[in-house]
This record gives structure tokens, sequence and C-alpha cells, in this order.
């Protein structure tokens, strides 16, 4: 009995009809997009005995598999005189419609073709016609194409397309067998739980289970990557999940989940698990220009990219970078694009939040029917609340159009008139700001989107008349700003406001959203389930609220797994305020001091921005120079935007058994205050100097007062929850296994208040205070 493969018609001709090559991000402009609208609307100019959205399938034999093929057709319409059946492809484009040709598409005829083949042998039909219509969704102008077919033609077609997708299918259910026969063999890879541990798991599997969402707060030691993987995986063993995505917010957490992966490998586990790497990162070139003319990787990817998609799934299953860019160097694609299509194909997926939540890079092939069959496991959840607001917002500058309207004058007048109209806008916004350097309205500016419509369309002409090639990289830049700044103005509702802001010789408008929780509620739609975990992700009630919970949404918090005794904890109550950090910076360098020379190792000390941390440090230096300090006390200092080879010394100079001391000067919420380990000797001690509250400014005083007018604690949940989160994680560097044992400092007054107090771990409260 042949095995069978159930794959949509979508899946299907897209994997075999993908041709050509990657021009740049600019594909994006040209390509077509989802109109749910646009679609309605050519329906609804249907006749009475014309249906829509018809469900459509078939069945055929290739081999020893038996593919069962499936879809919906736009439309099937029926001729009045008696002609053929036609079936209808609707598909919507933001580009110029009349660059599109009968043959643009070959994807689009392949799909329309075996929607009519479905239909002919439904209703028995020896001849069809299959249409292609096109709308471009801010005209509505249309477009339509037409063919005619006999069956036999359709259904050669249709067996010529699933005879070339068989290698591919045959190597992904070979794949299945072994994965789901490792997974019911597959034991917890270490000798017992820890404690908390099986709680953790136990909440993932029942949440994947019953389709919901789930909250974890699980401290640092339980071991919450594998709590959260290892249930997921025996989920898709069970039939109730086919892949995992795995989302973070730093590449050490990344390498977190590839370890965890690795070890489930090495007890057995055979599972297609890829790890995407931002494009700047992996590319193969100096510089990252995604043209044919530029870069070998790119020109005639879509000819090379199904053979490397499978010859890398039979051969690998852990696919980290490395492991991309040598099967990329192999066949000649670019190891980014490859990483993206290669994620549909995994069981896991190891990648930034965006993907999934960022609607201008979100994995947008990842159809309904495979999103019911997945699993979002968000790590360090705490993160995603400011980078969401940051996803959802976007800014336009009038730079960009001043320098545009200057390099297009006498060189391409429509282009040049609609950068002057944008600019003019600015000067005319510029004048209404005055003195007072940010106007905020809780409306969109109609008039800017008008003027962008206009230059979008200039600017799409001229791109596509350079063949994705343009001579001007700022023209590039300024249309995927404006691009985007027309997406975000789709959203735009009261949970946004416009921010127009004057600085010297630049203005900006920013949309600005103030709330996230609805928008990434509505990008995580159609899921299976969801596991925000964090150590930090308290309070619960507040995280719940601002990543979209639902009334039917678990959560969970698992208490800590070590010993108060690991862990002394001593609160120095010195003001951190802005207006006394420099009368308190002597004391607080001095309190360091005290700690970092009682015992000799590693020492990190936070501070809530570069500016004071600096202050601190030279306060620092001088006393150490006053004590005669010689040689064996070395001191580190973070620096903005410092280079990933810098961070990575920086860190390997937390060495155990190191003679002498060690100390790190960094920020909360930095790259060093989240996400590493330094487990043992590495690490004696921390200190904290503040409680973290984001600095005050007009953004954050917006949420605040949104908070308020929704009921909330505006002050609380927009300054001393994100606050005290930082301190949570910047502290819970130091006790991270067992055998770890240090000495926390806490360097506020604000510590021996009520609300502070209450925000701390339960570890932390049995603490000392320094007098």
């Amino acid at each position: 009995m042949a095995e069978t493969i159930n794959i949509s018609v979508r899946s299907l001709v897209e994997y075999v009809f993908r041709r050509g090559s990657i021009e740049s991000g600019f594909r994006t402009s040209t390509a077509l997009v989802e109109g749910t609208k646009a679609h309605q609307k050519l329906q609804k100019q249907y006749g009475e005995s014309d249906q829509h959205e018809v469900y459509v399938s078939a069945e055929i034999a290739c081999r020893e598999l038996l593919f069962v093929i499936d879809g919906r057709c736009d439309g099937l319409l029926q001729d009045t005189d008696g002609g053929p059946v036609t079936v209808d492809e609707i598909k919507s484009t933001s580009s110029d419609i009349s660059e599109i040709e009968e043959d643009s598409y070959p994807v689009h005829w392949a799909q329309a073709m075996c929607y009519a083949y479905m239909v002919a042998k439904d209703c028995e039909l020896h001849h069809m016609r299959v249409q292609l219509t096109y709308m471009q969704v801010e005209t509505e102008d249309t477009r339509r194409f037409v063919k005619e077919a006999s069956f036999s033609e359709l259904e050669q077609f249709v067996h010529d397309v699933v005879e070339q997708y068989y290698p591919y299918a045959q190597a992904i259910y070979e794949h299945e067998q072994r994965r789901n026969r490792s997974i019911k063999e597959l034991a917890f890879p270490f000798p017992a739980y820890r404690e908390g541990q099986r709680k953790l798991a136990g909440a993932v599997y029942k949440t994947i289970s019953e389709g919901r969402k789930l909250f974890a707060k699980a401290p640092t030691g339980i071991g919450k990557t594998m709590s959260t993987l290892f249930p997921s995986v025996k989920a898709i063993g069970e039939g109730l999940l086919q892949r995992i995505f795995y989302l973070t917010a730093k590449t050490i957490t990344r390498t977190a989940a590839e370890e965890a992966y690795g070890l489930l490998q090495a007890h057995g586990l055979q599972l297609h698990v890829v790890t995407i790497t931002a494009k700047e990162k992996v590319c193969l070139k100096d510089e990252v220009r995604c043209t044919k003319d530029h870069c070998e990787f790119a020109d005639g990817y879509y000819d090379r990219i199904n053979g490397a998609v499978l010859d890398l799934l039979q051969s690998e299953t852990i696919m980290t970078r490395t492991v991309i860019e040598s099967y990329a160097r192999k066949h000649r694609v670019c190891p980014f694009e490859f990483s993206l299509d290669v994620a549909y194909a995994a069981d896991a997926v190891i990648c930034d939040y965006n993907y999934i939540f960022d609607p201008r890079v979100n994995l947008k092939r990842l159809f309904e029917e495979q999103r019911r069959h997945t699993t979002l496991l968000v790590d360090e959840a705490h993160n995603l609340i400011d980078r969401a607001r940051e996803m959802y917002s976007s800014t336009l500058a009038k730079s960009g159009f001043l320098a545009l309207q200057r390099e297009f004058k006498g060189i391409r007048a429509d282009l040049h008139d609609a950068a002057k109209a944008i600019n003019q806008y600015f000067i005319t916004l510029r004048k209404r700001i005055g003195d007072r350097q940010m106007l905020v309205e809780p409306e969109l500016p109609e008039d800017l989107l008008a003027l962008l419509d206009g230059f979008l369309a200039s600017a799409e002409k001229e791109l596509a008349a350079s063949g994705g090639t343009p001579a001007s990289p700022l023209l590039l830049e300024t249309y995927f700003a404006a691009h985007n700044f027309v997406r975000i103005a789709k959203l735009y509702d009261e949970r946004y406001m416009t921010l127009f802001t004057s600085d010297r010789n630049e203005v900006s408008v920013k949309l600005f959203c103030l709330d996230p929780s609805h928008l990434l509620r509505q990008m995580g739609k159609g899921y299976r389930s969801h596991v925000f975990f964090s150590a930090t992700l308290s309070p619960l009630s507040f995280f719940m609220d601002t990543l979209g919970a639902g009334e039917e949404d678990y959560s969970v918090s698992v208490p800590s797994p070590f010993a108060k005794e690991q862990l002394e904890v001593f609160v120095q109550p010195l003001s951190t305020r802005y207006q006394d950090r420099e009368r308190s910076r002597e004391a607080i360098a001095r309190s360091i001091y005290q700690m970092v020379t009682r015992r000799s190792g590693n020492y990190f000390v936070f501070f809530p921005s570069y500016a004071y941390m600096s202050s601190v440090y030279e306060a620092f230096t001088d006393l150490v120079g006053e004590q005669g300090e010689d040689s064996q006390l070395r001191v580190l200092v973070q620096t903005v935007q410092m280079p990933e080879e810098e961070r990575e010394q920086y860190l390997a100079e937390f060495q155990a058994g190191r003679d002498g001391t060690l100390v790190g000067f960094a920020v909360m919420g930095g790259i060093f205050s989240e996400g590493i380990d330094l487990v043992g000797e590495r690490l004696t001690g921390v200190a904290v100097v503040g409680v973290g509250l984001p600095q005050l400014g007009p953004e954050r005083n917006l949420i605040k007062a949104y908070l308020e007018d929704t009921g909330k604690n505006g002050y609380e949940y927009a300054y001393v929850f994100p606050g005290m989160n930082k301190v949570q994680q910047a502290g819970g560097r130091l006790i991270r296994s067992e055998t770890d044992r240090g000495v926390l400092l806490l360097i506020d007054d604000r510590y021996l208040q009520p609300l502070y107090q209450r925000l701390l771990p339960e570890e932390w409260r049995d603490y000392t205070v320094l007098r």
C-alpha cells in the first residue's frame, strides 16, 4: 500500500517553480502581496452561477507514494454561452500592474492549472479555461490572462509537477519515519529532572496539547531550554506538532538552543534543526548587495536552491550557521536565503523574534495549515515587549528626501518632484513645531501618507527600470523606509501616537506603538501554542498583559532550585537618582571597591547608562590609585556598539583561578547582563547600581499616560517593572549552578521600599543592609 503525502497546491507549485535570481530586498516591492480585500472585491463581480473559494482535491500516485493534493481556487466561473468552465486565480500586487506580462509568474499558472485539473477530473470535463487575474491594491486596476487546456494536457502537467516534487517528498517522508521512531525511543537526556524542571516540562506539554499560551517564570539553573524543547519534541512524536520555533533576542541564547538539540541528538534524536542568522552576519561577500551583478550567490539562486536544500536535508540534522555557510558555498547559493528556504522544510527552527512577529520580515510562506501544527517557544520573553514596540513603530526623516531631490534633479522629473514635495512637507512641519522640539497627535499624518504614495510609485518605476540594481543606494534605502511607514500606518489605531520631532537640521515623523499586545496577538494568531518563558517574567500579570495573554491562557512560576546559602546579598542605601549622582558617586565607587577587594576573583558592576558608568568608573579608578593598588586589580569597560570580537575578548577575561581581581563595568539591559553563563569561579560577585528605570523621556511618558487611561498603574508598568526586570537579569548572572557561590550588592535606597522589595526574587530578600 502506497504511503500518503498530504500537500497543498500552493506548497507543491512553489517548490517546483522557484526560478530566477535574488534582486536585493527590492523583490519585496514587486512581489505579489496577500490581499483578502482585493480577492473579495473581484469575487463580488462574479455572476450568480459562479462560485468562489471552491475546495478541490485529488489523489495522484507517484511510485510508492500517494500524493493527496488540495487547495481552494478563488473562482469557478460558468460561461453562459456554453463555453468551457473557467478557473480564476486572483493575485494582488502593490507594484505597477502594467509591468506584469502573461509569462511573468509561471508559479501562478501552475497553481491555476492544478486547480483546473482537479475541477475537470471531479466534474468529468474534457476542456477547461484557466484565468489569471491581477489587481493593483491601491488603484484597483486589473489585468487578466487566459489560456485553454484539454483534460489530458492538465493531467500531464500535474503529473509532471508531482514527478519533479517526488525526490524531495521521498526524502522528507523517510526522514519523518526515522524522526518519529527516534522520538518514541528518546529519554530525558539527564539522569534526573532538576527541581522545578519536571513542573515546567509538564506545563509546556499540557499547553501544546490544549493549544494555549503559557507564561512561565523559571529561574536560571533549572534548565529552561531543555524543559521547553524536550516536551515539544515529544509532542511531534505524538502527532500534536510538526514544527518547533525557538525564538530568541540574542545570539548567545540561540547557541544554548543548538547545544540542547545537540545533546538530544547524542541521545538518539533525529531532527532537522536550522538556525537562521541575520543576513549581515552570514553574507559571504564583503558588502551586502544582493544583485546578480555583484553576488554570484544571488545570481541564478532559484536554479540551484532545490538541489542545495535536498543535499543539506539528506546529509545533516543540526544545521548551524557554520553548516549553512559550508553548503551555501558548495551549491553557490545565498546562505541567508538558503536558511530561510530550509526553515520551511525543517522540524525545528532557531531564530530571532522578528521572523514570526515582525510584519516586514516574518516567514510569510508558513501557511495556515502549517501554523496550526507549530509551537512557538519564546526565550527571554521579557525582551519581546520593547522589541515589539520597535517592530510596530516606524520613523521617516526629512534628510533622505532632500538628498533624493538633489540627486534626481534634471534626471527624473517625477521622482525629483515627489521627493521635493515630501521635503517641503517637512519644512512646513518644522515651522509648526517651532521651539517645542516635539508635537504629539493621536492621528495619522494623512497628508504625508498621500505624498508617500506618489513617491513610492515613482521610486518603483525607477527601481524596476534599473533591473533591481539601482544606481542610487539612497533611493533603495528611502524606498524601504517609506514602504514600511505606509505598512505600519495600516496598523494605526487608538494604541498609537504620532510624534513630530525637530532637532537642528533634521525633522522626523514617528508612528509610535504604545501597546504592542494586540499586534503580538494578531501576528501569533493561528499557531498551535505559545510558550513565553524567562527567569525574570515577574510580575507575571504585567507580562501577560503586555504580551497578549487571553483569559484561557496559563501561567506557571517555578521556584529557584538553589540554596540561600549560595548567595550573600547586601543593600547599600545610597541615592542613584539623577539629581544625586554627582554627590553619591564617590561613595558608590567606595562601596564597589570594598566588595571587590574583600575577596579576589571576577566581578561585574552594572549601571543604568553608559554616562553614569563612565562617571563612577572615573571615581573608582581614582580610588584605586589612591589606595596604591598594583596590577593585581584589572578593570574592563563595556563600550557603545561593541563589535562581536571585542565582546568575546571581554568575556574571555573572566577565567577561573586567575591571579588578582578582574572588575567588568557594564550596562544593565546590555549584552553582558543577559544570557551569559559564567559558571563557578568565573564570576565571584555582581554589583547592581540603581533600580534600572528607563530614562525619563516623552515616549516613556506617553506609554505611562496611555496605560493610566486603560486603568493600569502607568508609572509601574512604564518604568518600575521594566527597570526591575533589568536588575533581576543583571543579578541573575551570578548563581548558574548548584555549586556556584557569590556576593550580590544592590546599590540604591529604593531597595528598602516595599514596592521594590516586592519585585526582588525570593532568594534575594534575605539581605544585609550596609551603613
